[in-house]
This record gives C-alpha cells, sequence and structure tokens, in this order.
C-alpha cells in the first residue's frame, strides 16, 4: 500500500529521476511544489515547457541556446581560430567562470563511454571534425574531465583532428591551489610534473 495519491508518487519519481536527487530530496521538491499558489505552480510548470519548446543546440558550437546561433559563436569580440571542446554545457560555464579564455567552443554533450553504451556516433564529435575541416581553426583545446572517459573521448577526437594539421592542445590538471604536495595522489602528482611550466 502507498503511504501518498498516485499523482504524488509520480510527481516524486519523477523528481527522484533527476541526477543527483536521491528519495528524500525528490519528497522535499515534491512537497514544496505542492504548497505553492497555483500561480507560481504554473509558471514552474510552464518554465519546463518553454524550456523545452524554445532551447535547442547552436548550429556552430552545439551549446544550448534560444537563437540559431549562440552569443559566443555571434561575438566578434571572441576568437574563432581556438575552439575549447567540452563535454557538456556546464563545461562552458565553468571556463566562462575564470574569465581568462576569449575562443570559442564544442559542446560533445557527453563522452565515450562503453559501459554507459555511449559511443562516438552518440556524441557532437562529427560536427566538431566538419568544423575544423572547413579551415580556420589553428588550435582546438581537449577540456574534457581528466578522468578515463574523459581521456578516451580526447585521445579519440585528436587521432580524428590530427590529418586537417590543427594544433591539439590539453588542459593542464595538477595540484589544485591552496593544497598541500603531501595530499596529492600519484596520478594528480604526474599531471602537475607533465604541465609544469617554465618561470
Amino acid at each position: 500500500m502507498s503511504l501518498f495519491p498516485p499523482s504524488l508518487e509520480n510527481l516524486i519519481e519523477k523528481f527522484a529521476s533527476l541526477p543527483g536527487v536521491g528519495t528524500k530530496s525528490a519528497q522535499r521538491l515534491a512537497f514544496h511544489v505542492l504548497a505553492l499558489p497555483d500561480g507560481e505552480a504554473e509558471a514552474f510548470a510552464e518554465a519546463i515547457l518553454d524550456a523545452r519548446r524554445s532551447v535547442h543546440r547552436c548550429a556552430i558550437c552545439q551549446n544550448l541556446t534560444d537563437e540559431d546561433i549562440c552569443p559566443i559563436c555571434e561575438s566578434p569580440r571572441r576568437e574563432k581560430k581556438i575552439v575549447c571542446v567540452v563535454a557538456d554545457p556546464k563545461g562552458v560555464l565553468a571556463i566562462e567562470r575564470a574569465r581568462e579564455y576569449n575562443g570559442v567552443f564544442h559542446v560533445l554533450h557527453g563522452v565515450i563511454s562503453p559501459m554507459n553504451r555511449v559511443g562516438p556516433d552518440d556524441l557532437r564529435i562529427r560536427e566538431l571534425v566538419e568544423r575544423v575541416a572547413e579551415g580556420g581553426i589553428e588550435e582546438v583545446i581537449m577540456a574534457t574531465n581528466p578522468d578515463t572517459e574523459g581521456e578516451t573521448t580526447a585521445r579519440y577526437i585528436s587521432r580524428l583532428l590530427a590529418p586537417f594539421g590543427v594544433k591539439i592542445t590539453r588542459l593542464a590538471y595538477g595540484i589544485p591551489v591552496g593544497s598541500s604536495l603531501e595530499f596529492a595522489d600519484d596520478a594528480t602528482l604526474t599531471r602537475a610534473l607533465e604541465g609544469r611550466l617554465e618561470y
């Protein structure tokens, strides 16, 4: 026997299906939505539907936008010769937050992950290869995560782009600012040594 009406159970299940949301968090969210005044609940539902209707992939970089071409690709101030490849739109946000990068992006919408049945054809790799093949791009920065899937994806794309003669670089990874060497694992120290800079 269920403790809640079927419609509430369904709402809880929908929230629980979101990444990082457990059962208790899903229950809290469902109860919060039920407690909203009718106008706010309708606005919440409409915001979801509106985003689903209007947000799509940029025709150039595959980032999310509500226009044909996203503001980054449209901007005349961005350096179009440098493309930073990220796994998802959150990667764009992270790099933009640093305010050090002035090139453009390419969003893959995932990484190669055989365990999750995600192959190269499931990602936006073909669009990246087409962009590079058109010419004008001098450097491609691989900014996928430094885990097995991210490294596999970066290496796969690097091999595909090698014939085009573009410079392919990888973000340097290493010791986080403010941390201590004694707490760094072997892989992090190896990356830090490989990515060392000259003073």
